[in-house]
C-alpha cells in the first residue's frame, strides 16, 4: 500500500518507519530530519532496533497515495488538510491527540476520512533516529462515510502486516473520547507539576487527574456516547501504571517552550460542555492554567 505520514515527529516517524517495512511509505516531516532520513534513512531503538529507508520530504503538496496518516499537533489541522486538498487519496487517517481533527479533514479533503487512537510509544531522539519506547495498539473507525467499515478494515490489515497491532471498530466515537478522558486527566496535571505520569497513581494530582476523567465521561455522555465516570477513571488509572516513567506530550512542549493541544483536549471538553449544558470546573480550570502560560510564554493564538 502506498502510505503518506504527515507528521514525521516521534509518533509518525515510529509508526511510518513500522509500516516502511511492509509498504511504500513517505514521511513529511520538518528539514534537518527528512534530511537525514534522504541521506541514512531511519533508525529506530529501543524495543526494537533496526534501520528503514522510506522516502522523506518536507513538502506534500500535490503527493499522492492510497493513504494519508497524520499525526500533527491537533492545531497543525488546518494547515495539514489544506496541504493534502492539493493532492489525491483514497482515505486520510487521524492518529492526533484530542478531538475535532477528522471534521477538518472531512470539510478540505475529498476523500474517505478515518479516525484512530495510537498509544504506541516514541521519542524523537534526533534527525533521522526515532526511539521506540513503549508498544501499543492501534485503533482505527469509519468517519465520513460512517459505515465505512469495510475501509478500516482493510487499512488495519495493512497496518498488521507490517506488524503492528491494529484493529477496526465500528464505534470509534467512544474510543476517541475515551482517549480523551485520559489525555484530560495526564497531559495538562503532568505538565503543570512537571511531573512523570507516575506520579498521578496516588495523592492529590491523581485526584486532580480522576475528576478531569470524570468530567470528559459526563460530557461524552450528553454528546450521545456511552461511557461511563468509572471506566474513564480505570482508563486513566491504566495508562498511568503502564506509563509510570514517560513524561506527557504537553509536559514535553511546556519544558520546551512549544504551543501545547490544550484547545483540542481540556479545551474541547470545556466547549462542549457548553453545547451540552455540562458543568466542568476542573478541565475548565486546567485549560486556563496551560492557556495562562501559553500566553506568559508568547505561544497563545499563533497558528
Amino acid at each position: 500500500m502506498e502510505i503518506l505520514v504527515f507528521g514525521a515527529g516521534s509518533l509518525g516517524s515510529l509508526v511510518g518507519g513500522l509500516l516502511a517495512r511492509a509498504h511504500d511509505v513517505t514521511l513529511v516531516g520538518r528539514d534537518r530530519h527528512v534530511a537525514a532520513v534522504q541521506a541514512d534513512g531511519l533508525r529506530i531503538t529501543g524495543v526494537e532496533t533496526f534501520d528503514t529507508s522510506p522516502t522523506a520530504t518536507t513538502d506534500a503538496r500535490g503527493a499522492s497515495a492510497e493513504l494519508a496518516v497524520v499525526t500533527v499537533k491537533a492545531y497543525d489541522s488546518p494547515t495539514a488538510a489544506r496541504v493534502l486538498a492539493t493532492g489525491d487519496y483514497d482515505a486520510v487517517c487521524s492518529l492526533q491527540n484530542g478531538m475535532g481533527n477528522e471534521d477538518v479533514f472531512a470539510e478540505y479533503v475529498d476523500a474517505a476520512v478515518l479516525a484512530g487512537t495510537a498509544t504506541y510509544g516514541a521519542r524523537l531522539a534526533g534527525p533521522g533516529h526515532v526511539e521506540w519506547t513503549g508498544r501499543g495498539t492501534i485503533t482505527l473507525g469509519p468517519w465520513r462515510p460512517p459505515d465505512g467499515v469495510a475501509l478500516a478494515d482493510r487499512i488495519a490489515a495493512a497496518f498488521r502486516a507490517a506488524d503492528l497491532d491494529a484493529e477496526a471498530t465500528a464505534d470509534v466515537r467512544r474510543r476517541l473520547w475515551e482517549k480523551l478522558a485520559v489525555n484530560a486527566a495526564i497531559n495538562p496535571v503532568t505538565a503543570l507539576a512537571r511531573v512523570e505520569n507516575g506520579a498521578l497513581a496516588a495523592g492529590p494530582l491523581s485526584e486532580l487527574a480522576r475528576t478531569a476523567a470524570t468530567e470528559t465521561a459526563e460530557v461524552a455522555r450528553a454528546d450521545g456516547v456511552e461511557l461511563a465516570a468509572e471506566e474513564a477513571r480505570e482508563a486513566v488509572e491504566t495508562v498511568v501504571q503502564e506509563t509510570a516513567r514517560n513524561r506527557s506530550s504537553m509536559l514535553e512542549d511546556v519544558t520546551r517552550e512549544r504551543r501545547t493541544e490544550i484547545d483540542a483536549i481540556n479545551g474541547y471538553v470545556v466547549d462542549q460542555a457548553v453545547a451540552t449544558g455540562e458543568s466542568v470546573p476542573t478541565n475548565r480550570a486546567l485549560a486556563s492554567l496551560i492557556r495562562g502560560w501559553e500566553d506568559g510564554a508568547g505561544l497563545g493564538g499563533q497558528d
